[in-house]
């Protein structure tokens, strides 16, 4: 999987996050029955963004959604999956850019695509990745021609970029293919009067792409000597910052002059994800479910321009001292010092003040048993989706799915203090569509 809005698992409602899934395994679904199973490798989390744009249109119909059968990666359990046009157009979507990003590797000769063969190779896959999206694209009255050469561009204007080149010149390729691939949809809905604010939110969408692509590799990028467009063009990453805040904010106002008959979804994703998604390209926030931020994001001062490990002063989960340890606790290390020296056995014997810590959990599985029952839930999935019990330690944990993907709860709106209005309790603002407080968040 990859791709820039990846919701986390405690920001979404069930009811949302049964939606996003539903779209994410249409995409894989429309790919497979399009183009074979080889091309679902690009199903990616921002492709499905097209499916979503597109259903929250026309609204969710019977037609729209079917029962797809067992699937490893959803813990071999049935689900509703999303079918139809937005689902063919983000397969086919996916499928060029797809090929765009392994004709990017290739001439970077990243990793294995150094070697001769192997780069050969990648060209024919994604040769026959463009041939097979404009396939689709044409059978919806779309034509991925614009997308290839949005793709083909790009390379030129990389390649005459310096220092002093306008950062926008770079993503403008990007820009355009995304605003193509957003507007469409609403032509696929019958909603001609939406695709001039989707073409805006789709060309702010492949700036804010490009931008943080470009942040999260630029250090490695620099370490192996590639191409990146920070670097090359002499841009701050403040001012990369500040151009992914204006991006933002275009997306919102954007999505305001659409209309969208159920539009939920796409304003969490396109809104708050996105902001999300900035966050953590630039290092300002972290989900507030870590363990380092167990609490509610706000309480760590999410957006707030801190640190979200360090809490906050008068935070729920504040310290009394900085790092220090919380008093009364059994396990601190004591020492002639007090907390913090080195420890020292205590009278208290095991579990007391200064004694050892408690010994693990008398049922853990030995080295070899856990090695067995390891190797055969790795190969029934059972260590894909939901939750499974650990081979040596035997606690519960969750899944590598349920690790990255939604569930349900969420930071509400923070451009106001009335958020509070469609926000009850700790529900989420997905569940009324956005803040209707009138401050325009």
């Amino acid at each position: 999987m990859f791709g820039i809005v990846r919701p986390c698992t405690h920001r979404l409602t069930d009811g949302l996050k049964t939606e996003w899934m539903a779209h994410l395994c249409g995409l894989c679904l429309a790919l497979r029955a399009d183009h074979g199973q080889f091309a679902r490798i690009v199903t990616n989390y921002d492709g499905l963004i097209v499916s979503v744009l597109t259903e929250a249109q026309t609204g969710a119909t019977a037609t729209g959604r079917r029962t797809a059968g067992p699937c490893p990666l959803r813990g071999m359990r049935t689900a509703p999956v999303a079918r139809g046009e937005g689902a063919r157009l983000a397969a086919a979507v996916s499928l060029v850019l797809a090929s765009a990003k392994v004709r990017d590797h290739v001439a970077d000769r990243d990793g294995l695509l150094a070697r001769r063969p192997v780069a050969a190779a990648a060209r024919r896959v994604a040769r026959s990745w463009d041939r097979a999206g404009a396939r689709t694209g044409r059978t919806l009255g779309f034509d991925t021609a614009v997308l290839v050469d949005a793709v083909d561009r790009q390379t030129g204007i990389e390649t005459l970029a310096g220092p002093g080149t306008p950062l926008l010149a770079v993503t403008e390729p990007t820009e355009t293919a995304t605003a193509a691939a957003f507007a469409h949809t609403a032509v696929l809905a019958g909603r001609p009067g939406n695709a001039g604010p989707l073409a805006e939110a789709g060309r702010l969408f492949g700036r804010l792409a490009h931008l943080l692509d470009a942040v999260e590799d630029q250090s490695a990028d620099a370490a192996r000597g590639a191409w990146n467009p920070l670097t090359a063009t002499g841009t701050s990453r403040a001012e990369a910052r500040r151009l992914a805040d204006d991006a933002l904010h275009g997306v919102r106002l954007a999505l305001r002059d659409a209309e969208f008959t159920d539009g939920k979804l796409v304003h969490v994703l396109l809104a708050h994800e996105l902001r999300t998604s900035v966050d953590r390209a630039f290092g300002t926030t972290s989900c507030s479910h870590t363990a380092q931020g167990a609490g509610r994001g706000h309480a760590y001062g999410q957006g707030s321009g801190h640190d979200a490990r360090e809490p906050v002063a008068g935070g729920p989960y504040a310290s009394p001292g900085a790092g220090g340890p919380v008093p009364g606790n059994p396990y601190a290390p004591q020492g002639p010092g007090g907390p913090g020296g080195p420890w020292v056995p205590g009278p208290g014997g095991p579990g007391g003040p200064g004694g050892p810590l408690p010994p693990g959990p008398p049922d853990r599985r030995g080295l070899m048993a856990g090695c067995a029952l390891w190797i055969g839930m790795a190969c029934t999935c059972q260590m894909c989706c939901g939750t499974f019990e650990d081979p040596w330690s035997r606690q519960r944990r969750e899944g590598l799915c349920e690790q990255y993907a939604p569930s349900d709860c969420c930071d509400c709106c923070d451009c106001c203090g009335n958020c509070s209005s469609c926000c009850e309790g700790d529900g989420c603002c997905g569940d009324c569509g956005g803040c209707d407080c009138g401050c325009n968040c």
